[in-house]
C-alpha cells in the first residue's frame, strides 16, 4: 500500500456517500473495482471498467464491451489498453436507459386493465 500512496495520480479514498462517490467515478476515465454495482454504474456512464475478479454477477457488461474480467497477471496489459483508447465509444446497454420505472408501470397496468 505505502508505493500506492506515493502515486500522484492515484487516489486511496476512505468510505464515503454514494452521491460523493458516484461523483468522483463520473470524473475517471475509468474504474478499476471488485464490485458488481460499480460494473453497472460504469456502464451506464460509459466510463471503461475492469473488474478484478474472474467472475461477475453482470456479466452483460463483460458481453457488452463496457466491463472486462482481470487478475493481477494481466492487469498492467489491461490498463494499457483502457488508456490506448481514450477516445472510443462505450457502448450503450439495451434498455439501460433509465426508463425501467416507466416500462414497469406500463406493465402493470397492462395485467390490471
Amino acid at each position: 500500500m505505502a508505493v500506492l500512496e506515493k502515486e500522484q495520480q492515484l487516489m486511496i479514498a476512505q468510505p464515503m456517500n454514494y452521491v460523493k462517490f458516484m461523483s468522483l467515478v463520473f470524473n475517471c476515465r475509468f474504474t478499476l473495482t471488485d464490485s458488481g454495482g460499480i460494473q453497472e454504474e460504469t456502464s451506464y456512464l460509459g466510463i471503461p471498467c475492469l473488474t478484478l475478479r474472474p467472475n461477475t454477477e453482470r456479466p452483460i457488461t463483460v458481453d457488452q464491451g463496457t466491463n472486462k474480467l482481470c487478475d493481477l497477471d494481466n492487469l498492467e496489459d489491461n490498463l494499457q489498453e483502457v488508456l490506448s483508447n481514450k477516445d472510443s465509444v462505450i457502448p450503450k446497454i439495451e434498455l439501460w436507459d433509465g426508463r425501467t420505472a416507466e416500462r414497469v408501470v406500463k406493465s402493470i397496468k397492462g395485467v390490471l386493465s
